[in-house]
């Protein structure tokens, strides 16, 4: 049996014991608070990763779908085929309409090579009634001179004539009284007659000088209207001939048809734009394709994500690039890595009445004024898309 002493003494021992207890206990907790704090978790995660939905550009049956339903696909991998039977008619029925509108151009470049020889052949025809004008000119001026020489030489004669005949009617009497010989009067005979030959042979000379002339003149009235006529055939020619630039100006055309309908039947094999998983696919070969319908999903496997809710006294401890432990609740052994790529801005308020486009992160105790808790992005940097799943529950620690 334990003396008084010995008694004293268990109870001072059992005090300090439970005061040793509560203080271990009292520092674990500040520790643990501490480390918390310093290093936020949360189990209130979901893996993310980004998706698009496939949906055809062009309509028509599906002929062809060698995927199937979670499966994973490369890029590049053909996912269906849309009968491509009409775009390739329409594709033919375009590169023959550019065809035809080549060989419309060849022919009109023909065309107007003969009209632009024929505007030269005209040109030509009126250079050379120009000539004919300015050669007429020139005739009438010759006949002008000779008209004038004709006029001079008629006026000679006709005033040697009248001197020849004033000269034998002065000696005519004067043979009777024979102050002249007959001889006297004889040659003044022959000198009247021989200026008479001559004035008839000026005056001749004279009415043919003017005729000329009057043909001249006709010439280079004839060399003007041909002029006009030249004229007018160049003017006539010059817009008969056609213009290029029409047939040219729908090229643009037909070539965007051609590109379009080329580019709708490439549209008709559709292929994975990145390595993903199949999901959401849910028809057969003859189902009727809709542009712009979704078919089914793709994830993007190339990039995965963790979607944390943090509360909003924590965000202070998470810097933009922290490390982040993740692990995942199918497989809470195994630990990837990962770093904070973005904290969201803005969240659903408690008190909205219209959603807003912000996140809407509900809060489990409506009687409590709990904090708001705000999205973090973390992008995760040895992920395994063997176990990575969309929407699969996740805990973060930030480091």
């Amino acid at each position: 049996m334990d003396t008084p002493i010995e008694t004293t003494r268990n109870k001072q021992i059992g005090r300090w014991v439970l005061l040793g207890v509560v203080t271990a206990a009292m520092l674990a907790l500040l520790l643990v608070i501490y480390e918390v704090d310093r290093s936020p978790r949360t189990d209130d995660a979901s893996v993310w990763a980004n998706y698009i939905e496939i949906a055809p550009e062009v309509s028509g049956r599906l002929v062809e779908i060698p995927i199937k339903d979670n499966q994973f696909v490369k890029k590049g991998d053909l996912l269906f085929v849309i009968d491509p039977r009409p775009y390739e008619y329409a594709l033919q029925q375009s590169l023959s309409d550019q065809r035809a509108l080549e060989e419309q151009i060849i022919d009109q470049r023909r065309r107007i090579a003969a009209q632009s020889s024929a505007v030269q052949a005209a040109d030509a025809a009126v250079a050379i009634s120009k000539t004919g004008i300015q050669t007429a000119g020139s005739n009438i001026d010759v006949a002008r001179a000779a008209v004038t020489r004709a006029q001079a030489a008629a006026t000679s004669a006709e005033a040697q004539l009248k001197l020849d005949t004033n000269n034998l009617h002065r000696i005519e009497p004067l043979l009777q009284k024979q102050y002249v010989t007959v001889e006297q009067v004889d040659q003044a005979n022959t000198a009247v007659h021989v200026s008479q030959g001559r004035c008839d042979e000026a005056h001749a000379a004279l009415l043919q000088a003017q005729a000329q002339l009057a043909q001249a003149t006709l010439h280079h009235e004839e060399a003007s209207s041909q002029a006009a006529e030249s004229q007018a055939k160049l003017g006539q020619a010059i817009h008969a001939v056609d213009r290029i630039e029409t047939p040219e100006s729908q090229r643009p055309a037909k070539n965007s048809r051609v590109d379009s309908a080329r580019l709708d039947l490439e549209r008709t094999h559709v292929v994975a734009p990145f390595d993903a998983y199949v999901t959401s696919l849910n028809l057969s070969i003859g189902a009727y394709a809709h542009p712009g319908t979704p078919i089914f999903t793709l994830i993007d496997t190339r990039a995965w994500y963790v979607i944390a809710n943090y509360r909003e006294s924590k965000l202070k401890n998470i810097p933009i690039g922290a490390q982040v432990d993740v692990y995942l609740m199918g497989h809470p052994n195994r630990r990837f890595k990962g770093h904070v790529e973005s904290i969201g801005y803005g969240v659903l308020p408690e008190d909205a009445q219209l959603a807003s486009g912000l996140p809407n992160i509900e809060r489990t105790l409506n009687w409590v004024h709990l904090s708001a808790r705000f999205p973090v992005r973390v992008r995760i940097d040895d992920p395994d898309p063997q176990l990575f799943r969309i929407g699969e529950t996740a805990v973060t620690v930030v480091r």
